[in-house]
């Protein structure tokens, strides 16, 4: 693998084929490089198409094919579908981790932005989902959402994003339960806390914070001194992709490195940078 990222072979998703969006950057990014690591094939998909074709060629494109479509368009998740079965004769999983990270609050997150919002965050993953399930049925496959903290409350500059995944964990254990019982697929979802991807490093950017911001973090927010990592995230994801995981679904696990439910506020009126 390139960029220094160094995985133990274990071939954990040998001959799987998985469609990732959101996968051309970022935690996509990311779990995109760990399931090829693992044996398997993965659709790329997302906006950037320079950045895809880049990570296409960096995977082998005998491990995986680019898709650069919007989620919004209607034919996009039969597209998907259809490219992944084309290009590796069948579909075990989908990862919905495309996701639109908007800040603003009830003042300022208007009808339309929050309708987008819900379209990508929510309706997006569940039409991947339905237009999966036949071939996810015939494979014995599995969903991976991927949620945020957020979905919990949220920051209140993150509203509209903060509901947009609250919907996509209740999403998540209702069709966990259903698909399962039906179809025997699996529908699990993690909750990422603070991870730096390269979005949010541009998104503070954007807010006035220096160039390393990230190097000097409140204790109250980052125990460990950094926040998560991208390939963190995609470490965790392999176990709710692979066979190990048996039959369990309908779950949410959070992935963050201190309590985030019940937790004492920050000391001293701390607030997250930006």
């Amino acid at each position: 693998m390139g960029g220094g990222d160094r995985f133990i072979d274990t071939m954990r998703l040998k001959d799987k084929s998985i469609i990732i969006t959101g996968s051309c950057t970022g935690i996509g990014k990311a779990i995109a490089k760990r399931c090829v690591a693992e044996g398997a094939r993965v659709v790329i998909h997302g906006l950037e198409k320079d950045w895809g074709e880049a990570l296409v060629a960096e995977l082998g494109s005998d491990k995986a094919a680019l898709l650069i479509e919007n989620l919004e368009d209607a034919d996009c998740a039969g597209n998907l579908v259809d490219l992944a079965v084309k290009s590796f004769g069948k579909l075990d999983a989908v990862v919905n981790n495309a996701a639109i990270v908007a800040s603003g609050d009830i003042h300022t997150i208007d009808l339309v932005t929050f309708r987008r919002i819900l379209e990508i965050n929510t309706l997006a993953p569940y039409h991947l989902i339905q237009a999966a399930l036949p071939d996810l049925t015939e494979t014995g496959g599995n969903v991976l959402n991927i949620g945020s903290v957020n979905a919990w409350s949220g920051e209140p500059d993150l509203m509209a994003y903060s509901v947009s995944k609250g919907a996509l964990m209740t999403l998540t254990r209702n069709l966990g339960d259903t698909l399962m019982r039906e179809n025997r697929v699996r529908v699990n979802q993690i909750n990422p806390g603070w991870v730096l991807t390269e979005n949010e490093a541009l998104r503070k950017n954007a807010h006035g914070l220096r160039e390393n911001w990230d190097a000097d973090l409140p204790a109250e927010f980052a125990p460990a001194g950094r926040i998560l990592k991208p390939a963190e995230i995609a470490a965790a994801a392999i176990y709710w992709l692979a066979d190990e995981c048996g039959p369990v679904s309908g779950q949410v696990v959070d992935l963050e490195q201190h309590p985030f439910i019940g937790r004492n506020p920050p000391k001293n009126n701390e607030t997250i940078p930006g």
